[in-house]
């Protein structure tokens, strides 16, 4: 089944494969699905249009469900495969694919040794931040407040509330989702 197949092409592929694994002739299927030998021809080839009305003669002919020759969608390749996109000295590897869960993205996150210090003035946009850390101390600045987050803790935070993050002495892992809005501050610089 090709990734890119539609249903048309899917039925004329189905319809050939089933009457060639049955071992039965054009003539045969023809006179089973009561179709001319020519128009049979035609929905194999391409050269006239499948009708959903063709289907039910057609899949008697076969002795198969319409099911069967509609056959199923290819379910799309689950992994994520896009490449890490450097922000600054930070590199972020997409860990979801784009629209999924709501607008949400999950990255891992290598934040380097000497990020350096807060801007003085904190970014603040719409949405909602979570970060995991894997590994190394991040500094997390919100408000006036300023965290250590060891590896194993967690923070989740509404980015309403001024905020940046950077590492503590070594480089920092983590896993960080984040809205749109987020994504875009946070990932893209």
């Amino acid at each position: 089944m090709q990734a890119n197949e539609g249903v048309d092409a899917r039925v004329r592929r189905r319809l050939r494969e089933l009457r060639a694994e049955q071992g039965l002739t054009l003539q045969q299927v023809a006179e089973r699905a009561n179709l001319d030998i020519s128009t049979l021809s035609r929905l194999e080839s391409g050269k006239r249009r499948l009708a959903l009305d063709h289907l039910p003669g057609l899949a008697a002919a076969l002795g198969v469900k319409a099911d069967d020759l509609l056959g199923t969608a290819p379910a799309p390749d689950p992994r994520v495969r896009a490449r890490p996109v450097k922000m600054g000295a930070m590199t972020a590897w997409p860990l979801t694919n784009r629209g999924a869960a709501g607008g949400l993205q999950a990255f891992k996150l290598l934040v380097p040794a000497n990020t350096g210090e807060p801007p003085d003035e904190l970014p603040v946009h719409e949405g909602h931040d979570w970060i995991y850390v894997l590994s190394g101390r991040l500094r997390l600045r919100l408000g006036d407040e300023d965290f250590v987050i060891e590896p194993g803790e967690a923070v989740e935070f509404s980015t309403w509330t001024p905020h940046w993050f950077g590492a503590v002495e070594g480089p920092v892992e983590l896993i960080g989702i984040f809205g749109p809005q987020g994504q875009r501050l946070h990932v893209h610089g």
